[in-house]
């Protein structure tokens, strides 16, 4: 049990790779806070996951969010010993598409949602020796040209990450953060559809983004998490781990 006795809040874990890192959360022995926006997802997972798990529902682009799902999980388990800011949107926007209202918006849930979540529950995590790790992309190293706001908002996290490894190690906060490829969740399949690819695309992917043979699985992020929130990994901070299928940096080298 690498996490026994842990308290993890995990955002935007109704689905996809938050669900993944819930699960494998209570398979280690913590007891999670569920946090998302559908209440059916969300009661699915906590019926799955039994006595270890509570369900907080809120829209982390209302500021006052992360102060109530800190107090949720206070409530449900009585401390806080770890986040995982998975939550994000993922507009596809460009230099021409961008506007303030989509940028506000995706800077809102991915960057400022984060930070006060973790202002939230700072003392618990002081308390408690605690971790935090951000779920964030490869984008953040250059990014796509449809994912302008996107890109930039990882980036953002990806730098928050740093700042407040660097600021509280010495009060035994740990911060660090993976930067994901391309991660197969039920929510990425139904966006290729709906931007015209046809159902069966997962079949028909080049080579050069799958030298393995498939996307990377929400299960094997739900693992590479585990190291981080558990002790094992103390006293490492402020590490940026990338989780992809070739070396990021010579990829984007090679791009035109």
């Amino acid at each position: 049990m690498r996490l026994k006795d842990k308290v993890v809040i995990v955002t935007g874990s109704t689905s996809g790779i938050g669900r993944a890192i819930a699960e494998r959360c209570v398979a280690e022995g913590a007891q999670v806070l569920v946090h998302g926006i559908v209440r059916a997802d969300g009661e699915e997972v906590v019926a799955r996951l039994g006595q270890s798990a509570a369900l907080h529902l809120d829209d982390l682009v209302d500021p006052a969010a992360p102060a109530r799902i800190a107090a949720a999980a206070l409530k449900a388990f009585g401390k806080i010993t770890s986040i995982v800011n998975n939550a994000a949107i993922v507009p596809r926007t460009t230099i021409r598409t961008s506007t303030v209202e989509s940028f506000d918006r995706t800077m809102a849930i991915n960057v400022r949602a984060p930070l006060l979540l973790i202002q939230a529950a700072f003392d618990q995590l002081k308390a408690h020796q605690g971790s935090v790790v951000g779920i964030g992309s490869i984008n953040a190293h250059s990014g796509e040209a449809t994912f302008l706001d996107y890109s930039t908002s990882k980036g953002a996290m990806q730098s928050l990450a740093c700042n407040l490894a660097n600021a509280h190690a010495v009060d035994k906060v740990r911060f660090n953060h993976l930067n994901l490829g391309w991660v197969l969740t039920p929510r990425e399949h139904a966006s290729q559809v709906a931007q015209g690819l046809p159902p069966d695309w997962l079949s028909h992917i080049p080579a050069a983004y799958i030298p393995s043979g498939g996307l990377i699985m929400p299960e094997a992020i739900a693992a590479a998490v585990m190291f981080w929130l558990g002790d094992e990994s103390r006293p490492i901070t402020g590490a940026t781990v990338d989780l992809e299928q070739f070396c990021v940096h010579a990829r984007n080298a090679t791009k035109v």
